[in-house]
């Protein structure tokens, strides 16, 4: 029997936390409407008067929710006590009534079963008690007494047993209920007494705060406040001082007001040198406004940048085929739509040509690791070919799937152009050092070669068979020096007297030089611009530059054609040229040689201004014709360029800066010069043996006195021994660690006013710089003859002005 009591007790407890919980909500619901209507809605309009109301009705509020959490709380457990102290007194029951219940019910004593339930029904919260049979008879037994109830109850029902025959069998059970009513009664007013203190005492306790609020701070503010709206710059008010009892140490209020007149002061500093900015501002409103359209002439030029610049982007599958490509691509004749759908790979002109690079790309790939600056060569809708840098980012779905790659590409097209086009400059220089190098040492030995013939010549004059191999050789060592003078040419280290010139007068003088040069079935036409600008040019070299590129237009022209001449005005922004490294910009004079000749093959297009680079073939040409021109347009100052096509013939574009002056100068016709004599000693300086020796004899059929010397510290040391002389003829490139130039200005800081005549076969920037003499300076160029030596001389010695 006990064991089926707990059974049935775990059952009825189940009913009870419903019916609790029923009543704590009816309980929330009876105090809800006068906390959250009138008072809350009191509450928030007084709230809106000040931060003190505010501050109040915060306390308050939370309070009063604290206050409740707290309340509900106790109640709960309250009620948890009580009612846990109701179902242990049914436990009880259980265990102590249903066996005498049990056995009354057996001897179906009624009278007994009454009394028992009686009792029962006197114990504290039991509200009815009632015993019904089980029994299959008419009219079983049923005994209540009580008054049972359906609202705020606890129920519990006990199996009545007895023993027959030594078998226990139920015959009844045992209904009792215990109400709650009291229990609820107590805790109501238990929560009443808890409210109306907890609020009593957070009332007061609010109104404590708000008032030490309102005398610590609030007042204060209001002060503030009434100062800074009353306050003005144009009359500023004494210092802000609040009326409070001063601390010991600076509070708040007192770090406020001292920030807040450092800050009026401040102000007040910042109000005079605003005055004086804006005095200033209309002066400097002009340069502003400059200011500003050049922002917005930059902030354009940066977008221009953006929109132009080389990339665009590009997406791919996990195949490593592409699914998307940017519009930008187009702007560099990339055929969007035909690339969608392909790899890479597909695309790349140099697969074959670079297997291990690309082996190692696509295993990058596989491998879905990211990528940076990986190059390769590709072709455009056109066929063009273009350089690409790529950069590749894998992408990977939330799951990890990989997804595939994403990604920009830059043109490096031009970059790698331009460098191409900065190594062929440097080739040329390195060609150009090479050449002038070879030129010095064959013009030393052209300068005796052509001395000593001109003795021979005269020592041969009455015999007609040596005089004739004489002049063979005389012939032969102009030619060399003519030779030599191209090289110099194309070295840069020619020098040049350049002067303002009219192009298009020199160029109808050249003209007409060409016809016999070029022959009968090359028609010559020109085309010159009426407005054509002087240009800063050697009028020689230029003539020399034409007549090279008119033979060149005659060899390319085997069967006859048209050769034209066109000057034209020209503004270069850094795009044309001959492969060299830095650009040309400026303004130009321009010299156009065209013809209708076979043109000139792709390949072979940047090497035509290598010296000795010919395609005539042995024994038609010495390859320095272009070479010479490329040199003399670099060094005045331009450029030349090329434009040409397989069966279409050739242009070729000297371009020379244009002159700062007005008016061209006209040039003399040069006369032949004639040999001068003389008796004034002249100091020798010579590397060379051979050279020297020459010198020293030629001077002296010239009538002159010689000293000699190898190099400049054996000059000098003459010099510093007193001896005497009239001039100073030295080489300009020397061993010893002197070159001629340094020599002469030892010679002068020792002795003043020393006259000083330089020669050379390849100068170099000691006495000439950007392809121009220095201002004074005196040159005789190797190879020379004994006429232009004595010429020279004398022009030295008589103090007049360098040729």
């Amino acid at each position: 029997m006990g064991n089926s009591g707990d059974e049935d007790s775990k059952r009825g407890r189940a009913v009870a936390p419903a019916a609790a919980e029923q009543d704590l909500g009816g309980i929330g619901a009876a105090l809800a409407p006068p906390m959250t209507g009138a008072w809350l809605s009191r509450i928030f309009n007084w709230s809106r008067r000040g931060v003190g109301p505010r501050l109040l009705a915060a306390v308050l509020l939370f309070s009063s929710v604290v206050t409740l959490v707290l309340t509900a709380l106790q109640l709960y457990l309250d009620y948890s006590r009580e009612v846990g102290v109701i179902e242990t007194r049914l436990d009880e029951i259980g265990r102590s009534t249903t066996g005498s219940l049990g056995e009354s019910l057996w001897n179906l004593d009624q009278n007994q079963l009454r009394l028992l339930l009686d009792g029962i029904l006197r114990l504290p919260d039991i509200r009815a008690a009632e015993v019904r049979e089980i029994a299959d008879r008419t009219n079983p037994i049923r005994v209540a007494v009580g008054e049972p109830n359906t609202r705020s109850i606890v129920t519990r029902d006990y199996p009545l047993t007895a023993t027959v025959q030594g078998a226990v069998r139920t015959i009844g059970a045992l209904h009792v209920e215990a109400t709650l009513s009291e229990v609820y009664r107590q805790l109501m007013n238990r929560a009443l007494v808890i409210l109306a203190s907890q609020a009593a005492k957070t009332f007061l306790v609010s109104l404590f705060i708000i008032y030490m609020f309102h005398l610590l701070v609030t007042r204060h503010l209001v002060a503030i406040a009434d100062f800074v709206s009353r306050y003005s710059l144009a009359q500023p008010p004494p210092p802000l001082h609040l009326e409070r009892r001063p601390s010991s140490d600076p509070d708040e209020l007192d770090k406020v007001i001292v920030a807040f007149n450092s800050m009026c002061a401040n102000l007040e500093r910042a109000y005079g040198e605003l005055r004086e900015a804006n005095a200033n501002l209309e002066r400097d409103l002009k340069i502003r406004r400059s200011a500003e359209e050049d922002a917005r002439a930059s902030e354009q030029r940066f977008r221009d940048y953006a929109e132009t610049a080389s990339d665009w982007f590009w997406e791919t599958g996990p195949d490593h085929r592409f699914t998307y490509i940017s519009e930008r691509a187009g702007a560099f004749g990339m055929d969007q739509k035909a690339l969608i759908g392909k790899r890479r790979t597909d695309a790349a002109f140099d697969h074959d040509a670079e297997p291990e690079k690309w082996r190692v790309h696509v295993a990058t790939l596989d491998r879905h690791e990211p990528f940076r600056k990986f190059e390769y060569r590709g072709r455009d809708a056109n066929g063009r070919m273009h350089h690409f840098s790529v950069n590749g980012q894998p992408v990977f779905a939330s799951d990890g799937r990989f997804m595939g790659y994403r990604g920009s590409a830059t043109d490096l097209t031009e970059q790698h152009e331009t460098e191409e086009r900065l190594r062929q400059s440097h080739k040329m220089d390195a060609i150009g050092q090479l050449t002038g190098g070879v030129a010095h040492d064959f013009n030393n030995v052209l300068t005796v070669i052509t001395g000593t013939i001109e003795i021979i010549q005269e020592g041969v004059a009455d015999k007609p068979q040596l005089a004739a191999i004489a002049q063979l050789i005389d012939d032969a060592a102009a030619r060399g020096a003519e030779i030599t003078s191209q090289l110099l040419t194309f070295a840069r280290r020619q020098p040049m007297e350049p002067r303002e010139i009219d192009v298009n007068a020199l160029v109808l003088e050249t003209a007409k030089l060409l016809k016999p040069i070029l022959g009968e079935h090359v028609e010559i036409v020109t085309r010159l611009a009426d407005d054509a600008w002087s240009a800063m040019a050697d009028p020689s070299q230029l003539s020399s530059a034409i007549v090279n590129l008119a033979v060149n237009a005659r060899d390319a022209m085997p069967g006859g054609g048209r050769l034209t001449l066109e000057t034209a005005n020209r503004e270069l922004d850094g795009t044309e040229g001959a492969g060299e490294g830095e650009p040309m910009r400026g303004a130009f004079v321009m010299v156009a040689v065209s013809d209708t000749g076979h043109g000139i093959p792709a390949d072979i297009r940047e090497r035509v201004f290598e010296p000795f680079f010919t395609t005539k073939g042995v024994g038609r040409g010495t390859g320095l014709g272009l070479s010479m021109v490329y040199g003399f347009a670099r060094q005045t100052g331009g450029t030349v360029a090329i434009e040409s096509e397989e069966g279409h013939g050739t242009v070729m574009r000297l371009f020379l800066p244009r002159s700062k002056g007005e008016a061209p100068a006209r040039t003399a016709p040069v006369q032949a010069p004639a040999t001068a004599r003389g008796r004034e000693t002249i100091l020798v300086v010579e590397d060379d043996p051979l050279v020297q020796g020459y010198v020293i004899a030629q001077l002296g059929s010239l009538g002159y006195r010689t000293l000699a010397a190898g190099d400049g510290a054996s000059a000098l040391a003459l010099v510093d021994q007193g001896a005497k002389f009239d001039l100073l003829f030295t080489d300009i490139i020397m061993p010893g660690g002197m070159n001629g130039r340094e020599l002469a200005d030892a010679v002068r800081a020792r002795r003043p006013g020393a006259k000083v005549l330089y020669t050379s076969g390849y100068t170099d920037d000691t006495i000439v710089h950007e392809g121009h003499l220095d201002p004074g300076v005196a040159l005789l160029q190797k190879p020379y003859r004994k006429s232009e030596l004595s010429q020279k001389i004398r022009e030295v010695l008589a103090g007049e002005p360098p040729a």
